[in-house]
């Protein structure tokens, strides 16, 4: 009883270490075992100071103790240490090596008479210790480790066919608990993802897309606010760069799915090949290249949103496919005859006028209408210019923190250029254009043209601002005075420095070549 006891316990382990210590101080618990131990095969670790690195022929694979429990007699070490002297055993090297390399139990019936296979016999006869059996622990063909007892009495079958069994259910414990520790570090490798992944959308939901303060972002935060709790599909409509995604990132953060996942599809980029498997997913074998199971979008996004952008990029001939699920919440993998259930809200988002798509045939009306239950529009950043300013602040402060600069403020005639700017790009083209500013603020972007990669002058230069009225217009004559005007203020603050962060080139906003030339052309003299 105590043996199906042992074997029983065995397959509920869930960890090896917790499975070895079971197995050895059982076995040490029998009145006849003096010393059980277990051995597992593993990479060389302590080659260069192991004691046994003479008789080793790779040094690549060797035996590691993990678990001995038995009870001394006349010996004061600890015989549940893993770190003494047969800490490791070369593969095909003495008793538990060749266990090891052969795969071939190792059994000393009577260590008086047979004792070719025992270190030290002199402490094996002070210690009471009769017999000696080691068993390979083997898993369909794979030598895994050794399982080895020393008895106070002559090894007899009956023992030995016990010890087989205990080894052979040791190897099938074995592969179950490492399997189970795969899953546990796999799932805290997933939580710590999904950790990371639900601050790095709170964080993206204030990213940009919610900064500002005008009337046309209110209304979508009103919109957002109203739509969330349901469970009602939402159509996020907009040009490219105005933070649709966001918008959709913010509306199942405050929907009762949060606490689920948000699956996103460019459907632009899914080929229509593999729409069907990258929608519903397939099973192994279903078609040449599926070499395993695939759960595909919507099963991922059970209980959950799914996020398609880019709805309008999807064929024609495919998008029966996506109502269906949509209509019955019924999908199929490919492959697989099982009809599966599944709860999604579906956000969509496009750059295409749909209506319009659906009036000249490249849309379904049907499937229209299943994902324009509630539309939200997102203008285009010229139609909010009051974000403008506090975008570009937001965008500035995160980048400078990220490339860990020091704060850096725009000039309010920077702010002014910014404002001025059409943005056929949007809330994208803004951040990329202040991270480009925040990259050169390290040679002194405080006094650049923010937006002369554009080519786009929406402001008069700062020294024009001083003196000159926002409605008047100058004549070529009176430019060029005040550009003169505008070099020789620069060069007297700079002390007639060209070149370098505190020379009037960098003041001004413009290469030290350039400034060089108009300084020539324009015949200014450098005062000292």
């Amino acid at each position: 009883m105590e043996i199906q006891s042992l074997l029983l316990e065995m397959g509920e382990q869930r960890s090896t270490s917790s499975l070895f210590r079971l197995i050895v101080d059982r076995l040490s618990s029998f009145e006849e075992v003096s010393l059980a131990r277990i051995w597992l095969i593993k990479e060389g670790d302590i080659c260069s100071s192991c004691l046994m690195a003479e008789e080793c022929p790779s040094r690549e694979l060797c035996l590691h103790l993990v678990a001995s429990a038995g009870s001394p007699v006349h010996d004061s070490a600890d015989w549940g240490r893993i770190d003494g002297t047969f800490q490791r055993f070369p593969m095909g090297v003495r008793k538990v090596g060749h266990i090891a390399a052969t795969g071939l139990p190792v059994v000393v019936e009577s260590i008086p008479d047979d004792s070719k296979w025992i270190a030290h016999p002199e402490w094996a006869r002070k210690e009471g210790i009769n017999g000696f059996a080691g068993q390979p622990i083997q898993f369909h063909g794979e030598i895994l480790g050794v399982l080895a007892v020393f008895t106070k009495t002559r090894i007899e079958k009956p023992a030995l066919d016990i010890l087989n069994i205990i080894a052979n259910h040791t190897a099938t414990a074995l592969v179950n608990a490492r399997a189970f520790e795969q899953i546990e570090d796999l799932k805290k490798q997933l939580e710590a993802e999904n950790t990371y992944l639900r601050e790095e959308l709170v964080q993206a939901s204030s990213y940009g897309g919610f900064i500002g303060r005008s009337l046309a972002l209110q209304r979508i935060i009103q919109q957002i606010d109203l739509v969330a709790p349901t469970d009602a599909n939402v159509l996020v409509q907009g040009e490219s760069g105005t933070g649709k995604e966001v918008v959709a990132r913010e509306l199942h953060q405050r929907s009762n799915r949060s606490d689920n996942a948000l699956v996103k599809v460019n459907c632009a980029s899914v080929p229509k090949e593999l729409f069907a498997s990258e929608f519903f997913g397939h099973v192994k074998g279903a078609f040449t290249g599926a070499h395993a199971n695939r759960v595909g979008k919507f099963g991922t996004a059970n209980k959950g949103t799914l996020f398609l952008d880019e709805v309008g990029e999807i064929p024609l001939e495919l998008q029966a496919q996506l109502l269906r699920v949509l209509q019955e919440g019924e999908y199929e993998r490919i492959g697989e005859e099982k009809v599966r259930k599944v709860d999604v809200r579906i956000i969509a988002a496009t750059n295409r006028d749909l209506q319009k798509e659906v009036e000249a045939g490249r849309f379904r009306e049907d499937l229209y209408f299943r994902l324009n239950v509630f539309p939200i529009t997102v203008p285009p950043l010229r139609a909010r210019r009051e974000d403008i300013a506090p975008l570009a602040e937001h965008f500035l402060k995160r980048s400078l923190q990220a490339m860990h600069r020091p704060a850096l403020k725009f000039r309010p005639e920077q702010l002014q250029q910014l404002h001025g700017y059409d943005w056929p790009g949007n809330v994208r083209e803004l951040q990329n254009v202040v991270e480009r500013f925040a990259i050169s603020s390290i040679a002194g972007a405080r006094h650049v043209d923010l937006l002369n990669d554009l080519g786009d002058e929406v402001t008069p230069s700062p020294a024009s601002l001083d003196c000159v009225d926002s409605d008047s217009v100058l004549t070529e004559e009176e430019m060029i005075r005040l550009q003169v005007r505008n070099i020789e203020k620069a060069l007297e603050r700079c002390n007639g420095k060209i070149y370098g962060p505190d020379g009037a080139a960098n003041l001004l906003g413009i290469k030290p070549t350039t400034l060089s030339t108009r300084i020539s052309k324009l015949n200014i003299r450098k005062k000292r």
